[in-house]
């Protein structure tokens, strides 16, 4: 996969897909980050990229011909792919929207910063994402999120494809309690049934934690997650009994 990153201040994501899970994805050639400096694009000998917005109001908007003159060269330079426009009133990002994204071959970001676009710029945005509902100072941070959760999602990034699918968010729910040793650490104990060796209770024990940990933590996740008949009555079971 490669990824384009539009932004004004490059060196921002010096050395960030360098390290670690993302570092050998690079190396491999699983995915290839391209990062944009925006501000060759701009207006005359100062490279303005902004101005005041009409009617007045604070801050300074994105003008609306760098970016376009921007997209049109990387539109024309490679392999088609959605444009994304990183703007707190886009859609909240998530783990099935990184799943979508992964199956592209190439993906362009265009990191936001003052005031915002002007809006005779966001027709040129296929998908308009956040990363939540706060204020950032600009979209580098949500692009290195978004970058690192997609590649993620791409066979060969992770060393175990089971560590992807267990991750929480992967199926709508959080992950369940995990323990390493000792067994026993100051008084704390690992519960009893990771360590008789019976897989069958093991998953069971895996997914009601889950479930439960959802419910307790993410209420809203749950109310939105589609769980099978079998889940739904493992749950119930395994709840009386901790009831009891």
């Amino acid at each position: 996969m490669q990824i384009d990153i539009v932004t004004i201040i490059p060196a921002v994501f010096d050395r960030v897909f360098d390290e670690s899970v993302l570092g050998t994805a690079v190396k491999s050639g699983l995915i290839t980050v391209n990062v944009h400096n925006l501000r060759e694009y701009g207006e005359g000998k100062h490279r303005t990229l902004d101005d005041t917005p009409f009617g007045g109001g604070p801050g300074m908007l994105f003008k609306p011909a760098p970016l376009i003159s921007c997209l049109t060269d990387l539109r024309n330079s490679g392999a088609p792919a959605p444009v994304i426009g990183l703007t707190p009133r886009g859609h909240v990002f998530n783990q099935a929207m990184a799943k979508e994204l992964a199956a592209f071959d190439r993906l362009i970001l265009v990191c936001g910063r003052y005031e915002g676009f002007d809006e005779r710029i966001e027709d040129e945005f296929d998908l308009e994402l956040s990363i939540g509902d706060y204020v950032l100072t600009g979209g580098e941070i949500p692009a290195m999120a978004i970058v690192d959760s997609v590649a993620r999602m791409i066979p060969g990034t992770v060393g175990s494809s089971d560590s992807v699918i267990c991750d929480s968010f992967y199926d709508g729910l959080l992950d369940h309690p995990q323990y390493t040793r000792p067994a026993d650490y100051e008084g704390y104990q690992v519960p009893d049934v990771l360590l008789e060796g019976n897989h069958s209770l093991i998953e069971q024990y895996r997914t009601f934690n889950s479930i439960l940990a959802t419910a307790v933590l993410r209420p809203d996740m749950l109310a939105e997650t589609e769980l099978s008949a079998g889940d739904k009555r493992l749950f119930a079971s395994q709840l009386k009994t901790l009831n009891n």
